[in-house]
């Protein structure tokens, strides 16, 4: 199964341009914190952008949070952006500028998870680590006869993706990108294509005649309408734009949107704006 599944990468595996020689464990970071929640196509762009302003931690670790971010745009979850400056401080202060490659080291940056380190280690260094990806559970998933993962990882998901997972370094990082791979562009969530697929013989889920989702009741739904992270998103293209704006014009732009004073309070507790007297700013811009 794993011979399948990598020789389909080397003939079908995108070429993104963080997977290409070169790409240093900083821009993996990079690319692994846009990645999060966004699809491909608007990562890259981002990340070009990221990496040719600030090809170093050190030098995002002196950007002001408003150039941050301002920089993040549309990318959706804005605090991502101020986490990342947060660890360019830290490894430029700790690390003597050098992302670190031990997952401990990794672990313990701010906002950096057991995925995020272990896609740094295995895609940036070339190391063998556990990454377990949405992809990556979902294809595992289904070659075990379950249609989806459960909501939550669980250890014996971990405990598979191990036994699976090659002993040297650079076939354990490969092994890695492949499967991912496999579940972004065949084994979709919805509409898998079984027939592109290398390893749909082995697939239990298939041989059953796609059993439904067993955990389908307990999966959170996607809203986007009318939640608090739709009336964010308006305030802070705002912000970014214009730097500051009146809240009472503000909550005019948002006319009887919902969750407009939960919006507006998120974004001050969550660093990302500040409220001086009437108006709301950018976080990290000057207040007059």
């Amino acid at each position: 199964m794993i011979e399948k599944i990598l020789a389909w990468y080397d003939t079908c595996g995108r070429d993104l341009p963080w997977r290409r020689p070169g790409t240093t464990p900083w821009e993996v970071l990079l690319c692994e914190v846009m990645s999060q929640q966004t699809p491909v196509a608007r990562v890259i762009p981002a990340w070009e952008s990221w990496r040719r302003r600030w090809p170093t931690p050190a030098d995002l670790a002196e950007a002001s949070e408003a150039d941050v971010l301002r920089a993040w745009d549309r990318l959706g979850y804005p605090r991502r952006a101020l986490r990342l400056r947060e660890c360019a401080r830290v490894i430029t202060m700790r690390h003597a500028g050098r992302v670190p490659s031990g997952m401990e080291e990794l672990l313990a940056l701010p906002g950096i998870g057991p995925y995020t380190a272990g896609a740094v280690r295995a895609f940036g260094f070339g190391k063998r680590a556990l990454v377990l990806d949405t992809n990556i559970r979902r294809v595992l998933a289904r070659l075990g006869g379950r249609a989806l993962p459960p909501p939550s990882l669980t250890k014996a998901e971990e405990a598979l993706a191990r036994d699976l997972l090659p002993s040297d370094d650079a076939r354990s990082a490969r092994w890695n990108q492949a499967i991912m791979e496999l579940g972004a562009l065949v084994c979709t969530a919805r509409t898998p294509t079984c027939g592109s697929c290398p390893v749909a013989a082995e697939c239990r889920w298939r041989e059953a005649d796609y059993p439904a989702d067993e955990h389908a009741g307990r999966r959170r739904s996607q809203a986007w309408e009318g939640t608090a992270r739709q009336a964010r998103g308006m305030i802070m293209a705002v912000l970014r734009e214009r730097t500051s704006a009146d809240v009472a014009e503000l909550r005019g732009m948002l006319g009887d949107h919902p969750r407009t004073e939960e919006a507006l309070d998120g974004l001050v507790a969550d660093g990302l704006a500040v409220a001086s007297g009437t108006r709301l700013y950018l976080a990290g811009s000057l207040i007059p």
